[in-house]
C-alpha cells in the first residue's frame, strides 16, 4: 500500500467497507490520521503528499488489526475525551462521548463548590483512563481529585494522562476496591461503574467484549453490584452538601434511584446521552 495520502485513504476505506466495518470512511480517516500523526485538516490539505514506505507499512499493519476486529482507538493507543487526548491500556475502558454527559452534569456543581469554598475535592471511583476526573480538573483549576481503581495498570495509565496534561499536581491515585482504601471526605463523588449484567457481557459486540476489560463492564447478575456498594458506603466520604454523579445503563434509572433513596439520598438531576437515553443520575444526601 503506497502512493499518495488520498489514494491510501481511499484504499483503506474500501477495504474496511469490504470487511464489514460500519462507518468505514470515518474509521479510515481516524486510522490514517492517527498513524501519521495528522490532524483532520492535514488530511484535507496534504492529500497529494506521497506516503513513505515506513508509514505505508504502519498503516497496513493497523488496517490488518482493524479488519481482525480490534477497535481503531485501541490500535492508536489513545482517544480524545473532552479536548484531552487520553492514553489507553489493556485494563482501561475506552472512554466514550456519552460519558461527557456526566462531566456536563457535575461540572456546574464543582464550579458552585469552588465559588462557595475556594476549592472542590473530587473522588472518581473506577477511574480507568482518568477521563472523568481529568476533564473536571482541566475545566476547574481550583479543584483537586483522587482517582480510585482496583487495577494498578489503570491507575498507572490515569497518572500518565494526568502528567501529559499538566494536572498531576492536583491529582492523586488510590488503588482500592471501591472505598476500601479511601480516606477523607469529598465534595463530589463521580463514577462510571461497571453496569452490564454478567450474562450480557459475553454477547456484547466483539469490539467491546473482546477489547474492553471485563472488570470495567461486568456489574454482576443484575448489573447493579457497584451501585449497591456506592450507595451503602459513600455517606462517610461525602460532605453533607456534597453530590454523587453516576453514569447508568439505559434501563437502570428507576432501580438506581430506588437504591440510593434507600440509603437516604435524594435525586437532584437526571441527564440523557447523545441518543436521548437515560445516562446520568446526580444524588445528594438528605438533610
Amino acid at each position: 500500500m503506497a502512493g499518495t495520502i488520498d489514494a491510501l485513504l481511499l484504499a483503506c476505506r474500501r477495504r474496511l467497507a469490504d470487511g464489514g466495518v460500519a462507518e468505514a470512511g470515518r474509521e479510515a480517516r481516524i486510522l490514517v490520521a492517527g498513524l501519521l500523526d495528522f490532524t483532520a485538516t492535514d488530511l484535507l490539505t496534504r492529500g497529494g503528499d506521497v506516503v513513505s514506505d515506513d508509514a505505508a507499512a504502519r498503516i497496513e499493519a493497523g488496517l490488518a488489526r482493524r479488519l481482525a476486529g480490534e477497535p481503531v482507538h485501541r490500535i492508536l493507543g489513545r482517544r480524545d475525551f473532552r479536548g484531552l487526548t487520553l492514553l489507553l491500556s489493556a485494563e482501561t475502558l475506552e472512554p466514550r462521548p456519552d460519558t461527557e454527559c456526566l462531566v456536563d452534569a457535575v461540572g456546574p456543581l464543582v464550579a458552585d463548590c469552588v465559588a462557595r469554598t475556594g476549592g472542590c475535592r473530587i473522588l472518581d471511583l473506577g477511574t480507568g483512563t482518568g477521563a472523568i476526573i481529568l476533564a473536571l480538573l482541566d475545566e476547574h483549576p481550583l479543584a483537586r481529585g483522587v482517582a480510585v481503581d482496583l487495577s494498578a495498570d489503570a491507575l498507572a495509565t490515569a497518572t500518565a494522562n494526568a502528567e501529559r496534561h499538566g494536572l498531576v499536581s492536583r491529582f492523586g491515585a488510590c488503588r482500592s476496591d471501591w472505598f476500601s482504601a479511601v480516606d477523607g471526605v469529598f465534595d463530589v463523588i463521580v463514577s462510571n461503574p461497571p453496569y452490564i449484567a454478567s450474562s450480557i457481557v459475553d454477547v456484547l459486540e466483539p469490539d467491546v467484549r473482546d477489547h474492553d476489560p471485563r472488570l470495567a463492564l461486568d456489574g454482576g447478575a443484575d448489573g447493579l453490584d457497584a451501585y449497591r456498594v456506592i450507595a451503602a458506603q459513600s455517606r462517610r466520604h461525602l460532605t453533607q452538601q456534597g453530590f454523587i454523579g453516576l453514569e447508568i445503563g439505559y434501563d437502570q434509572d428507576n432501580a438506581v434511584v430506588d437504591l440510593f433513596e434507600g440509603f437516604d439520598f435524594r435525586l437532584v438531576q437526571r441527564a440523557r446521552d447523545l441518543g436521548g437515553r437515560d445516562r446520568v443520575l446526580v444524588f445528594q444526601p438528605r438533610n
